[in-house]
């Protein structure tokens, strides 16, 4: 369809005292340039890819921390000078530009180091998700066809579970350890176009499969230099007192995995700004060793999930640790409640506090909450992000005016390339103007944006998409089960927990122990469902389809006599 151009395409309006910075000549100049075809903002001033990002970094703050684990620091120049040392060993394993190069592992030393190396070289990270099973890893590998697998013991033993394609390679990342460290090595010199696919992102499929959301170089590059343009404008707006101390160096904790969008977003993103990514140790995310970690390293911005928000400032510990430090506040994942805003604010008034709404397809881009907006509209997700524009569509694919509910559609830099090896889904996510058709449904009012579902079924469980169709399948494999159903169940922490209503064939004595463990041999733990209750028969309509919302309401009912 064609672009309109009336006010039913939301974009972001520059606050007065910008020009300077955005305008012609100025050091974050916005131009608008064909991307794919299709006329786009963009920054005229940009790295052309992500190895210039690395290496621009190492360049003008070599010296300074990037990469903090707990038995080992590495710089800006000691990564890229890794970096170079493990895509050389990549090479030597066969890969090439284009080549998929398949990461399997938590967040180990040698994974970041090894993402840049593969960026570098014009491969492309295929980041498996760490909590898949075998049978699901086994799937992505299938689907993204990697040369080589990177991996840690733990997930390279699933994969030994399952057998891996002949032709695939596995290195255990534990041996590329000795390669981190200070040296003078430079970076692969490769050719790479920024639209050059550079990392799938793999996203739970409405059909139960995952699929790899394909990202490029231009897509982190412009996502990295975004937070640049916010903090020039806010140092514009309100420009430090002349007696101020330097600002210390921006440091933010690693909470999220690699794999994700909130992990990879960061990782790429700090160069720009100079920003120090300070690891947990191995394990479970917990409390206090986030509280530890942030007095220890004077942490200046927590991005989390709203479930690590509430559990961290509602921790008995809590008023133990020096958070002055905190600056910012932030994440998406999940809508945050106005409550948990609020609980923010008591417990950290120094910082600033905003959340976000956008996906592993727009690398987290849609809009922001913080500011004003904030106070004045605390239930909705913000104002369009600089860069991105917004429609509300109908289901002919129309805009929409303000107040009515539609399909929230995205377009800008930050816009995923497609599918991986799947043609239909990228089609029927991107139209031929590149405006992505999130499956997610909202209104604008007042000039912000209001989400009223999330794919219509989607569960958001501690900052997981939990497909409900992906369950009901394996559910429904069970000898005893008949008929299965589906829902999410509001949790105060985790956002929503996964509830399943069971109908069971006649005379079968199957319990709650028994589905949890079938589901569980087969999914990922944070799908195994929390509640299971079980029915004699589900709601359908005339047209043969289940009336989820009196599944919702019977759980809910049921749930709260409990």
């Amino acid at each position: 369809m064609p672009d309109s151009p009336d006010s039913r395409t939301h974009r972001w309006e520059p606050p007065a005292g910008a020009e300077s910075l955005i305008g012609p000549g100025g050091p974050l100049e916005l131009v608008e340039e064909p991307v794919l075809g299709v006329p786009t903002t963009v920054f005229k001033r940009r790295p052309p890819h992500l190895r210039a990002v690395l290496q621009q970094a190492a360049d003008r703050n070599g010296g300074s921390d990037y990469l903090v684990f707990p038995d080992r620091t590495l710089t800006f120049a000691d990564t890229a000078a890794s970096a170079a040392r493990i895509a050389a060993v990549l090479a030597e394993h066969g890969v090439e530009k284009g080549d998929r190069v398949g990461f399997a592992a938590a967040n180990v030393p040698a994974y970041p180091v090894a993402w840049w190396a593969t960026a570098a070289m014009g491969a492309v990270v295929s980041s498996l998700n760490g909590w898949w099973t075998p049978n699901e890893l086994a799937y992505g590998i299938e689907l993204s066809k990697p040369k080589v697998v990177l991996g840690d013991e733990r997930r390279l033993e699933r994969l030994r579970e399952v057998g891996l394609p002949g032709d695939v390679q596995v290195i255990d990342l534990a041996d590329l350890e000795s390669l981190l460290g200070p040296g003078d090595e430079t970076l692969p010199d490769v050719d790479i176009d920024e639209d050059d696919p550079v990392c799938l992102l793999f996203t739970s499929g409405t059909t139960g499969r995952p699929k790899g959301a394909t990202l490029s170089h231009r897509n982190f590059v412009h996502c990295g230099m975004v937070p640049m343009l916010q903090g020039a404008i806010a140092m514009v707006l309100a420009p430090p007192a002349p007696d101020q101390p330097p600002r210390p160096q921006p440091a933010g904790l690693m909470v999220s995995p690699l794999f994700h969008v909130s992990g990879a977003l960061p990782l790429t993103m700090s160069p720009g700004i100079g920003q120090k990514l300070v690891f947990p140790p191995m394990g479970a995310w917990d409390e206090v060793t986030h509280l530890e970690l942030t007095a220890k390293h004077r942490v200046t911005g927590w991005s989390a999930v709203p479930t690590q928000f509430w559990r961290l400032l509602e921790h008995p510990r809590f008023d133990e640790f020096d958070v002055s430090c905190v600056q910012q506040l932030g994440g998406g994942g999940a809508v945050f409640a106005p409550e948990l805003f609020r609980l923010m604010g008591r417990k950290l008034p120094q910082a600033r506090i905003g959340c976000g709404y956008g996906m592993s397809e727009t690398l987290g881009s849609g809009s922001r909450l913080g500011g004003v907006t904030l106070e004045t509209h605390p239930a909705s997700v913000g104002a369009v992000e600089p860069m991105i524009e917004i429609q509300i569509r109908d289901e002919d694919d129309q805009p929409l005016p303000d107040g009515e509910v539609g399909q929230i559609c995205l377009r800008g830099a930050a816009v995923f390339l497609g599918y991986w090896d799947d043609p239909a889904a990228t089609a029927k996510a991107l139209d031929d103007r590149r405006w992505y058709r999130t499956g997610d449904y909202g209104h604008f009012a007042d000039g912000v944006l209001f989400l009223e579902s999330r794919m219509r079924d989607l569960i958001i469980r501690g900052g997981e998409n939990i497909y409900p169709i992906e369950i009901e399948n394996r559910l429904v494999e069970h000898p005893d089960i008949a008929d299965a159903c589906v829902v999410g169940v509001p949790h105060k922490q985790l956002g929503q927990e996964v509830a399943a209503v069971l109908v069971l064939h006649e005379g079968a004595t199957l319990d709650a122990d028994g589905v949890q463990a079938w589901v569980q041999q087969a999914l990922a733990k944070y799908k195994v469902p929390t509640h299971v209750l079980f029915r004699e028969a589900l709601p359908y309509n005339a047209t043969g389809k289940v009336l989820k919302h009196q599944v919702e309401e019977s759980v809910t009912e049921a749930l709260a006599t409990h």
